[in-house]
């Protein structure tokens, strides 16, 4: 019982719940016997979890690139729960086009949802955690924070600048007792490339050859991750004592990975002596 108790102490906050691994956290987290503040830009498609977890969930609207909503919410969180322990980052959507093809409104869109957006939430949060010297901060990248797929230019900027940002707030927030944890998942069987998928306006012909055929791949119904699996995983992550920066998600995260790491690193020998030229001669 006092196990169950403690469960019920610790609120998770988690964005983008409407669907997908967003929503799958969410219900895994509740099921569980934690609490939660589940958030979505539109409400009607998670009241079906207040319902089902009356006394553990808080339902919000919340669009994370609205400052004042975010104030409202963390208000909320504490009026209900007392304070946010577990931030999960899921808010954002993908997008398909080649550098050359976005517009400066497609451009700046997706960089406020993917990454302004998860700095709102972050600075908003980080208040309670290091009052209370303790937190675990979740930000959802992908295995395109690691390398630029074709077609992928602008949401993969945005998966780099989540890396980068969590690495070295990881190291300021660390000696506070607050982990941050970057997640990168593989390709999971979620409606990623259906509702939050977007693709360039502008369609340029030259790039047919490489962006053509991302633009009409099938994005539904054969990836390989388990989104519910994914959940649960990170709820196990969240309860170990020794937590990862960086956690890849899905074997084939681990074989691309794995792969790129290899071609990065045979590039940076075969280029070693012509880099090193550049020190001062002693």
């Amino acid at each position: 019982m006092k196990k169950e108790n403690d469960k019920k102490n610790i609120t998770w906050l988690i964005t983008g719940c409407s669907s997908g691994l967003g929503r799958n956290i969410a219900e895994e987290v509740l099921k569980s016997g934690y609490s939660a503040v589940i958030t979505s830009r539109n409400l009607s498609d998670i009241q079906d979890i207040a319902k089902a977890y009356p006394d553990t969930a808080l339902v919000l609207s919340l669009d994370v690139t609205n400052r004042s909503q975010i104030t409202d919410v963390i208000k909320q969180a504490q009026k209900k729960f007392d304070g946010i322990n577990v931030l999960i980052n899921n808010a954002g959507y993908g997008f398909r086009g080649a550098v050359e093809e976005a517009d400066e409104e497609e451009m700046h869109k997706i960089f406020n949802t993917n990454f302004f957006g998860m700095v709102n939430m972050i600075q908003a949060t980080l208040p309670c955690m290091r009052k209370n010297k303790t937190g675990t901060i979740m930000n959802l990248s992908s295995i395109a924070g690691r390398f630029g797929p074709v077609g992928s230019g602008y949401y993969s900027a945005t998966k780099f600048a989540i890396e980068g940002l969590s690495d070295a707030l990881r190291k300021e927030v660390s000696p506070l007792g607050i982990h941050v944890i970057v997640v990168e998942p593989g390709a999971f069987r979620t409606d990623y490339g259906g509702r939050s998928l977007n693709k360039s306006k502008r369609i340029i012909a030259d790039y047919d050859s490489t962006v053509g055929p991302r633009r009409t791949e099938p994005s539904n119904g054969k990836q390989p991750g388990d989104p519910q699996k994914a959940a649960q995983v990170l709820i196990n992550i969240y309860e170990r004592k020794e937590k990862p920066f960086r956690l890849l998600l899905g074997s084939d995260a681990i074989k691309i990975i794995r792969d790129e790491l290899k071609e990065q690193f045979k590039e940076l020998e075969a280029w070693e002596k012509i880099s090193v030229k550049t020190d001062f001669s002693e």
